[in-house]
């Protein structure tokens, strides 16, 4: 660029520049509000999710690590795979790709684990879930954009937020833990603790949604990556499932491991932006992911909304063909081929009576 166009204050890319800057400065305020409120609330929100899990379970997860094995495979190979094919398929310019690549390599969010829960999913998969391909970022994160980013002449270096990486990683085990302590030392505490903890996580993601419209407005929009950010979890979470199912995964698992596979963390996805390209770019990368993350927690309602109609349909058809026996959900699920379970384990029928401490397993 000339020296003439750096010296005239009408320049487009100087006049671009500081229209950015105003906006973002003019927005600081209420970024930094939300950014105090959601990290209150994410920590209050975890906490009580690791009040509805329970310490035999979480270890039987990590020591059969076939259910999260999945996961990482779902998280850090078809989403990479998806964002690569998406920006080909989308003829995307270089510096758009690489965001798109970006949010396909990032870990889960927290989100996830409140969607999981309103789906009746495995909670202590969900979290083991979300905390091992947060750890696992710190290494997944550089190999997959060395591997898919070879396909672009890139003139900036790509920065990993290690530090927000971190960050998450310490405020997603401190709550958890101390939620699992609780729950092991007073059980009956802990489902009320787990109830406030749900009303307050579906709080949450209004307040994602409600932000991630506000922050968006008046920012240039480009079509392409909108389009790429309504479809990019639709099709993590179908991906997901399939290959859940695929592996004999039971139904609950099918559930978690979808949600998570589409729900990715935002917070690191900007941070890794703002460090790795410059203002004339944040423009439209910031709207992609607000935007991302709007559409995830939209897709996740619309998911929670039909699992909620089905459930409320099954308890009706129970109603009318047993109206004189106690309300008694039958969940069956898919036998597991032995590569997942140990001997002596099989398919099994849960009974669900009223409230979610009523549950046994019944072997077939």
């Amino acid at each position: 660029m000339s020296s003439d166009c750096w010296s005239n204050s009408t320049c487009s890319a100087n006049s671009m520049e500081r229209e950015l800057s105003g906006e973002m400065e003019g927005q600081g305020t209420l970024k930094l509000v939300f950014t105090v409120v959601s990290a209150v609330m994410v920590g209050l929100v975890m906490f009580s999710f690791g009040c509805s899990v329970e310490i035999q379970k979480l270890w039987s997860h990590l020591r059969r690590p076939w259910g999260i094995a999945v996961g990482l495979l779902c998280q850090f190979g078809l989403m990479p795979v998806t964002a690569y094919l998406l920006a080909i398929g989308f003829s995307l310019k270089p510096f758009q790709a690489i965001a798109v690549l970006i949010m396909g390599c990032c870990p889960g969010g927290t989100i996830s684990n409140v969607l999981t829960f309103w789906v009746d999913g495995d909670m202590d998969l969900s979290v083991s879930m979300t905390t091992c391909s947060t750890v696992a970022a710190l290494g997944m994160m550089p190999l997959c954009l060395y591997v898919y980013t070879r396909s672009w002449n890139l003139t900036q270096s790509l920065t990993v937020p290690y530090q927000s990486i971190g960050i998450t990683l310490v405020s997603l085990v401190v709550p958890v833990a101390f939620g699992v302590y609780v729950n092991y030392r007073w059980p009956k505490q802990a489902k009320v603790i787990l109830k406030v903890g749900a009303i307050v996580g579906g709080i949450l993601l209004l307040v994602v949604a409600v932000t991630g419209v506000v922050l968006a407005k008046g920012w240039n929009t480009d079509v392409t990556l909108l389009i790429i950010s309504f479809i990019f979890p639709l099709v993590g979470h179908v991906t997901g499932f399939l290959l859940a199912f695929l592996t004999h995964q039971s139904w609950q698992r099918c559930r978690t491991i979808s949600i998570e596979t589409g729900a990715q963390n935002i917070q690191l996805c900007v941070a890794m932006l703002q460090l790795s390209f410059p203002a004339e770019y944040l423009v439209q990368l910031f709207n992609f992911a607000l935007a991302y993350g709007l559409f995830q927690v939209l897709h996740g309602l619309l998911i929670v909304a039909a699992y909620q109609a089905y459930k409320r349909r099954q308890k009706n058809k129970h109603r009318r063909q047993h109206p004189d026996c106690p309300e008694v959900n039958y969940e069956k699920n898919p036998r597991e081929t032995s590569a997942f379970l140990e001997e002596g384990d099989g398919a099994a029928v849960t009974l669900r009576l009223p409230g979610p401490e009523q549950q046994h397993r019944v072997a077939e």
